[in-house]
């Protein structure tokens, strides 16, 4: 069938911000999407929230409405664009939820919007469990028992028919809070307490396990002419009972005979059209018992999936654009394959290689949370590769982790020891590092049959690992060969490895093979296993004959992506990469992305010219580089990771565009940014630096209490505190000692409530022009990823803003900055300090272009290849008339113990943004968008340190102004009564009960203000900040945050919100 004709619009709703489960696969697929029906001549209108994607930037829809995802925000977008249908497939669970409930108030029918990609009834057959049971009953096809209890005595009566073990998943939580696995009625009692407990409508659900199976999925399409195809199989390494995101997973499938994978085929194709998904894209997942080879369906995803991302990576088949084409009318046998331009996207996808990929968690974050995986997802992002063999991808996989690791027995896990019976028990329990115990434990002699019992993963992923061990003790107990180093390479073996059992250098074992002309070929994927030629240059590196790169001989310049996402280098470094891509397009030079990633849009195969899904590491990438002999390389927009690699790239001669590697390493380092400050006469906190215990005690009582310390090279304030005694500094540097040995110790003066300011600058060499000047909201000392910042500032008086832009100005002549620079000052007492300068895209990026309308990375990039400010026509720094607020989100929800206290180590996974009129507005905007109501009238509860209760009185009495109750706990409550300001004493959780914790879970607490000073917080006060967390109650941990929410709530109450779109915004700031 041709396209419909009968509607224009479209309305797209995004995914919100990046938070763990839901992260930028979703970037990926809307932007996609976003494409291809504009390709189509559809006017499409966005709603997202999130300022760090390239979904967001005003040239990817017609109209992009940068609000709240929440089904009142959505409805104004509605109300005011009028479209014809709505296409909610795309925006993960968020999307698919809010459009639901848009649905189901009558919002759709009331402005005649059509939902297409999937109907409601469609959704709720596939996402209500009892529906789907029932559907997949009906065509002969079986889903673990289950039921629903809301007391012990039916969660007791349910154990009795089902049988142990049973699973409990809470209804109604995040994060899987109350959920866990029963052995026997006295852990169920206890889980299934705890879940009644924490669900908000106290009800359980009571599962048959299947732990142990071994976990499948396919990404199956299918149309309305019921035309059917399988993208590709994915297989879990581990087995039931681990979270599909959370364990390494292989494609193809590995270890499904022909039958078994015909019959999950079958099976996929008869749930899609018992469901009655017949326009776009699902995945289906299944669990096999690895004895009996039963079958049954765990659940499926109406929906384009997290896997979706993975799945189109991994065969180069476009799922989230076919699926977009396919929700307004056509067909897959109509929509042509864009890689070979000869197939239709009716032709299913075959592939002739492995592609691996492995999550990457962030627990040092969270040192308060056991390293365990389970049915709740905790991992931040993840790599792939892609290898001729499982054993090459998987070795590529590992070192595309970024952890250190180059290979999967060195280094081991920190807690191996010779004891066997410990190591075993490191493998009972899946954790973050049980590939590498696993390859420990065959290396000390455990048995492959012996870890399958263990762990219950398939053998033959067993056999391929320990194979791989076998190989690397052969190798140590050899003498280097030719033969072996050609064997080696070909098992995916990195050089770093090699040179670790040969007792060499890197470049040794690089220099040996380049005279052996032992060099990675490239292939390409291409779909259809080499069936047709292919047209879109999308390559793998292996050790083979064939090569079939294509160098051109046309002006090209390479960019080195970001690697996997974690906590400090997320997802606005690869939008930073993108525009590379597309600046680089428009000057008619050929792109070339270098990146590891499979969720993002920097991997896309039709992002840039060529793309090389590769590890992100010296070797890998200086290969490519001599295959394709790039003019230039872009090392300054993907985050830390790149610039690592800066000074090997240009000791091995590669060009680097921009700024000097050897600039931005005066920037971060510590002694040669000193001599800097100096020269230009700028102010910088005092600091020193340390090695030793005796060292840092010195240094602390001659700077002065309290200190900000951190361990130097490190990213994200990893391990970065505050310190206010010498007994905290005492056991900090124990820690930080481990954590980066061969570097001092850094310690600075800790500026108490200064004023922190972000500043983003742009630079060609001769002319600087401060692109955003941010304040941030929470004070010094709390990550600037983490805090709250306002673009214009709001309580900068103008002589400190010209001093901040003088002093920027001097800092990028100093560094002879070519391109971004951002630089972090600290107002305290009318006086500037430098904190640190960073001569390279930083994480504000994103946020800063779409606050003023310009695509800073994308004039950076050009201004690299030579171009000047004046002549890309950015000549002074624009001041928005709309207020743009830039919130973190945290993932503090999905780790059991974690304390949600705010300091100078990054825990947020991703941000919001907040746009309006009014400072006051534009905060709400910010807060409703990171998932919070926003009280108008009930009780705000109020707990502040000592420290703090003469500021919280003005805050107090604004609620209390506002209509407001105020109650407090007792020393709080004490000093606001002597204020005159009326407050109902509550217990502490130590102190009786009803407690706070009590009124939270009653759901007579709006709001929670909760302070503490330190990293000494009081057990009462955790529970207070969980209690809260667990509830979704907007609360806030500091005193600046206290007083932006009163007048956040003052906002909303005083006028009803609107929403307007970026272009509508940009274009008021340029008739200015």
């Amino acid at each position: 069938m041709p396209k419909r004709s009968d509607i224009k619009k479209i309305l797209l709703i995004g995914s919100g911000p990046i938070i763990i489960s839901q992260a930028c696969e979703f970037d990926y697929s809307g932007t996609q999407a976003c494409k291809a029906l504009r390709e189509e001549g559809y006017e499409v209108v966005l709603i997202n929230s999130n300022p760090a994607t390239i979904m967001t930037d005003p040239e990817t829809a017609d109209r992009t409405y940068v609000e709240p995802i929440t089904p009142e925000s959505v409805a104004k977008v509605i109300a005011l664009e009028r479209p014809d249908a709505l296409l909610p497939t795309l925006g993960g669970q968020t999307g698919l939820n809010v459009a639901v409930a848009l649905a189901e108030s009558g919002v759709l029918a009331e402005y005649g919007v059509e939902m297409i990609g999937a109907s409601l009834s469609v959704i709720h057959k596939a996402e209500d469990r009892e529906k789907f049971r029932y559907a997949i009953e009906k065509i002969g096809l079986r889903m673990p028992k289950s039921g629903f209890a809301r007391n012990m005595t039916e969660v007791m009566k349910l154990a009795d028919e089902i049988g142990f073990p049973i699973i409990v998943r809470a209804s109604f939580t995040l994060g899987g809070t109350g959920s866990g696995v029963a052995y026997n009625r006295e852990e169920l009692a206890e889980i299934a307490k705890k879940g009644l407990d924490a669900s908000m409508i106290q009800e359980v659900m009571i599962e048959e396990s299947v732990l142990g199976w071994k976990e499948y999925e396919l990404e199956v399409m299918r149309d309305r002419a019921d035309n059917v195809v399988i993208i590709c199989s994915i297989e879990n390494f581990d087995a039931m009972g681990v979270h599909t995101g959370e364990s390494i997973t292989v494609a193809p499938a590995q270890t499904l005979t022909d039958r078994e994978y015909q019959h999950m085929r079958d099976a996929a194709i008869a749930i899609l059209r018992e469901i009655g998904v017949e326009t776009g894209g699902s995945n289906v997942q299944f669990a096999i018992h690895p004895a009996s080879g039963e079958m049954i369906v765990v659940e499926m995803n109406p929906r384009v999936s997290r896997s979706s991302a993975l799945a189109s990576k991994a065969t180069g088949f476009p799922i989230a654009k076919i699926a977009a084409k396919l929700a307004v009318g056509f067909t897959l046998d109509e929509i042509p394959n864009d890689i070979t331009r000869e197939t239709m996207a009716s032709f299913e996808p075959t592939i002739d290689y492995c592609v691996v990929k492995i999550p990457r968690w962030t627990f040092e974050k969270f040192p308060e949370t056991e390293d365990l995986l389970t049915t709740s997802m905790k991992s931040v992002g993840e790599t792939m590769s892609i290898g001729r063999t499982f054993k090459e991808a998987l070795q590529k996989a590992i070192r595309s982790l970024e952890t250190g690791r180059f290979s999967l027995l060195y280094p081991p896990p920190a807690d191996v020891t010779d004891d066997k019976e410990l190591l075993k028990s490191k493998l009972i329990v899946p954790n973050s590092l049980r590939l590498f115990y696993i390859a420990t434990a065959l290396q000390k002699g455990v048995t492959v049959a012996e870890i399958q019992q263990l762990t219950k993963i398939d053998p033959w992923f067993l056999h391929q690992i320990q194979e791989i061990v076998e190989a690397e003790e052969e190798l140590k107990n050899s003498a280097p060969t030719v033969e072996l180093l050609k064997a080696a390479k070909k098992m995916g073996f990195a050089d770093r490895a090699l040179a670790n059992v040969w007792n060499k250098t890197e470049l040794e074992i690089r220099n040996w093979r380049e005279a052996e002309k032992i060099k990675p070929v490239y292939k390409l994927v291409d779909t259809c296993a080499a069936e047709f030629e292919a047209y879109t240059p999308y390559y793998y590196s292996t050790y083979e004959t064939e090569n079939e790169a294509r160098p051109s001989d046309k002006k090209k310049v390479a960019i080195i992506g970001g690697g996997p996402n974690r906590i400090g280098q997320g997802i606005e470094f690869d939008y930073c990469c993108v525009h590379a891509s597309f600046a680089l397009r428009e000057e008619g030079v050929e792109s070339i992305m270098i990146n590891s990633n499979p969720e993002t849009v920097s991997t896309d195969y039709d992002t840039s010219d060529k793309l090389f899904f590769e590890p992100v590491t010296l070797e890998d990438v200086l290969h490519i580089l001599q295959t394709e002999k790039p003019d230039g390389v872009i090392v300054q927009f993907g985050g830390q990771t790149p610039l690592n690699l800066a000074r090997g790239l240009e000791a091995a001669g590669v060009p680097i565009l921009g700024t000097s590697p050897d600039a931005i390493d005066r920037a971060e380092n510590r002694d040669r940014f000193q001599e800097i400050v100096t020269k230009l006469n700028l102010n910088q906190p005092d600091n020193d630096t340390a090695r030793t215990v005796e060292e840092a005690l010195q240094a602390a009582s001659r700077i002065g209490y309290p200190v900000l310390v951190r361990p130097s090279y490190v990213l994200g304030g990893r391990s970065m505190e505050i310190v206010y005694d010498p007994d905290a500094l005492t056991s900090f540097m124990g820690k930080a000692m481990l954590v980066s040995p061969d570097h001092p110790i850094l310690i600075d003066k800790y500026l108490e409530d200064a004023i922190e300011i972000d500043v983003d600058a742009i630079s060609d060499g001769k002319n600087t022009i401060v692109a955003g000047i941010m304040e941030h909201i929470e004070e010094a000392g709390i990550h600037s990823g983490d805090s709250a910042c306002i673009l214009p500032p709001m309580t900068i008086p103008p002589e400190l803003l010209k001093l901040i832009e003088k002093q920027t100005i001097m800092l990028a002549a100093e560094l002879k900055v070519v391109g971004l620079m951002n630089i972090q000052y600290a107002i305290k007492d009318d006086t500037l300090y430098v904190l640190e300068v960073n001569p390279r895209a930083s994480r504000t990026v994103p946020f800063v272009s779409k606050a003023i309308g310009v695509p800073l990375a994308k004039l950076a990039t050009k201004v690299m290849l030579g171009k000047t400010l004046p002549q890309l026509g950015f000549t002074e720094r624009i001041a928005p008339r709309h207020i743009s607020v830039k919130e973190a989100v945290f993932p503090f929800n999905r780790f059991p113990n974690v304390d949600s206290l705010l300091g100078p180590e990054m825990k947020s996974t991703g941000e919001v943004m907040g746009v309006d009129h009014s400072f006051g507005l534009a905060f709400a905007k910010s807060q409703m968008a990171a998932g919070f109501k926003m009280p108008v009238a009930g009780t705000v509860f109020i707990s502040v340190h000592d420290y703090h209760k003469n500021r919280i009185v003005p805050i107090a009495r604004a609620f209390q102004e506002m209509g407001f109750k105020i109650t407090a706990t007792r020393g709080t409550a004490k000093h606001l009564e002597d204020k005159g300001i009326a407050a109902r004493m509550v217990f502490k959780v130590s102190e009786g009960r009803p407690n706070i914790v009590d009124h939270i879970k009653n759901g007579e607490i709006q709001m929670v203000i909760n302070t503490s000073v330190g990293r000494k917080s009081s057990r009462d006060a955790y529970h207070i900040r969980r209690g809260a967390l667990t509830y979704n109650i907007l609360y806030t941990t500091t005193i600046a945050g206290a007083r932006a929410l009163s007048e956040a709530t003052k906002a909303v109450i005083k006028e009803d919100w609107q929403v307007c779109s970026l272009q509508e915004y940009h274009q008021q700031d340029h008739k200015n």
